[in-house]
């Protein structure tokens, strides 16, 4: 049973990420741009690391080691909301999902790579199940692709990357350091990056503590920073990078529903058929997983 916690952490992770454009979406109906949007998910993200830190911790933080593992965390957590939002200005937002999927063979490959090992034939399976899955879901079939800024493909891919190379860092624990403290320098670091090339004018002009404005921040701190960085902290180690690459699939089905709840945007037969199909092609590495822990279990 114990096995099953570890992957369910790293599903309700991505599902966290799965709501954040949608609530881009109303931020921007509001009168906000996108980055005042992005900006107020990493600010106020890191406003409630470090509460949560100063309420649980009551001690000064200390960065004892794991300097790299912790700078690279905070550096692929900025760059891929960075490099995503700049894909949104060149390409649909349906083939910029698609493109950001890429993260699941990408997340698999680096795995394998850093493992010096081939790929298992689960996650094989599991990885075209959820391509096919990914194009139907996203609604990308009717999308005319040509006239396509090549920048937007470029920006795409980067965020897949982005964001498989910040899957794989969160495989690597760091001696001595709780889940906390981890966050804590972790989405100051991100909030650094996104001061660079955002917009952090919105703190002084206080543009940022308007009621509505504080309400995003508020709501994409918590499930774009706080749930999600906690959560791949503790289970990914435990899963591992590429298994962790699969199950973050469920970012899609999630932002698809929660746009037609609250966006009431149209949802196709064929999308559905798509949720269905990551939905499966999820299951299946970890399903492999606690057949081969059975049988290692007999063996013993």
């Amino acid at each position: 049973m114990k096995f099953w916690i570890y992957p369910l952490m790293v599903v309700f992770a991505a599902s966290s990420y799965g709501t954040l454009s949608t609530m881009v979406k109303l931020a921007i109906q509001d009168g906000y741009t996108a980055s005042e949007a992005v900006s107020s998910q990493y600010i106020v993200g890191f406003i409630l690391a470090l509460i949560l830190y100063l309420i649980t911790q009551r001690k000064l933080p200390r960065l004892y080691g794991g300097f790299k593992i912790i700078l690279l965390a905070g550096v692929f957590t900025a760059t891929t909301g960075i490099v995503y939002g700049m894909s949104l200005i060149y390409l649909p937002a349906s083939l910029a999902v698609v493109m950001l999927f890429q993260f699941t063979w990408i997340g698999t490959l680096i795995d394998c790579i850093i493992r010096k090992r081939f790929p298992s034939r689960a996650e094989k399976i599991s990885l075209v199940i959820l391509f096919v899955g990914t194009i139907l879901a996203a609604g990308v079939l009717d999308v005319d692709l040509s006239g396509i800024d090549w920048r937007g493909w470029v920006y795409g891919f980067a965020a897949a990357v982005s964001f498989s190379l910040n899957m794989n860092v969160n495989t690597k624990q760091v001696k001595g350091m709780n889940t906390t403290t981890r966050l804590l320098f972790v989405s100051f670091i991100a909030a650094l990056m996104i001061g660079l090339f955002q917009n952090p004018e919105i703190i002084w002009n206080g543009k940022l503590f308007t009621e509505s404005l504080l309400f995003y921040g508020l709501a994409l701190g918590l499930l774009g920073i706080i749930v999600p960085i906690y959560f791949f902290v503790i289970a990914v180690p435990k899963v591992g990078g590429a298994v962790s690459s699969i199950l973050s699939a469920m970012e899609l089905p999630v932002a698809v529903i929660v746009s037609v709840i609250v966006l009431s945007e149209a949802l196709s037969i064929i999308q559905v058929v798509g949720i269905v199909i990551i939905l499966l092609g999820m299951c299946i590495p970890t399903y492999a997983d606690i057949r081969k822990n059975k049988k290692l279990k007999v063996n013993t």
